[in-house]
């Protein structure tokens, strides 16, 4: 499947599941949507038949509450049913509205609980540098998860230790849980904070898939330095009633809205 319309697959199968389960975090998956299909169609040496495979590249998502993203991706991509999709926030599901490994293939960590991800991601990409592996361990963030000292902490760390090994992708769609990540804590300048705590840093157009593919097909970015990606997006990108609102980070769509929305993203194109 190519990847524009693997994306577009994300982006449909989200925003139905968050109607079924009536959950949240809607505009964050759809951020991330075209990321995540760049990822898994281009970029990760993974394989959905041995979900384990000791030599696959590890993929975090540190924002664990775009996890229905990470499941439609993952179902995309045969790692498990599509059917388990409509059980997603369910009760008795296996899918929990931030993402759980706990029973699913491909997932490598559970997590929601913001600023955590790097840590771990950071002390797996140091055990592959001790175990002189080559495989890579991607992290993404989300923008207002950097108020978080933790992922600072981590930042110096992974530079300590040269982790090369290490990527870390932003998605940087400037709206954060309650307002503005502008009005909540201001980030700017962010590349420049990144590359002062010893990162190499490029930035990109986080829905230009070509534009994703490049740099992630490139890393790392320099040598003996982990590489941070900042992606610019959009909360909600591909619904245009969702576009850069706030309302979008907690609210489920429903009713009119829900018919609405798939709408355009059925009409949507996904030619590369």
């Amino acid at each position: 499947m190519e990847t524009r319309k693997l994306a577009k697959n994300i982006r449909i199968h989200a925003v139905t599941m968050t109607h079924l389960g009536k959950s949240s975090h809607i505009g964050s998956v759809l951020s991330i949507a075209d990321i995540l299909a760049v990822l898994y169609n281009d970029v990760l040496r993974i394989n959905p038949d041995h979900p384990r495979g000791e030599d696959r590249d590890r993929f975090i998502l540190s924002k664990g509450h775009a996890g229905a993203g990470v499941y439609a991706v993952l179902a995309e991509k045969g790692f498990f049913s599509k059917e388990l999709l409509k059980t997603h926030y369910q009760n008795g599901s296996l899918l929990s509205g931030h993402v759980s490994h706990k029973g699913i293939p491909g997932v490598e960590i559970s997590t929601g609980s913001l600023g955590h991800g790097l840590s771990v991601g950071a002390g797996l990409a140091l055990a592959g540098k001790m175990d002189r592996k080559d495989w890579r361990t991607f992290v993404l963030l989300s923008d207002g998860e950097c108020d978080e000292g933790a992922v600072w902490e981590a930042a110096l760390f992974s530079a300590h230790f040269k982790l090369d090994n290490l990527i870390v992708m932003i998605d940087y769609n400037k709206i954060q849980s309650l307002a503005s990540v502008r009005e909540t804590m201001n980030l700017e300048p962010f590349a420049a904070k990144w590359e002062s705590f010893g990162w190499a840093v490029r930035s990109v157009n986080g829905h230009d898939p070509q534009e994703l593919r490049r740099e992630l097909k490139s890393v790392p970015f320099e040598a003996s330095k982990p590489s941070c990606l900042i992606a610019h997006t959009v909360k909600g990108k591909g619904v245009s009633f969702m576009e850069n609102q706030v309302l979008w980070h907690y609210r489920s769509p429903q009713g009119e809205e829900f018919e609405d929305a798939l709408k355009e993203l059925n009409l949507s194109p996904s030619k590369p």
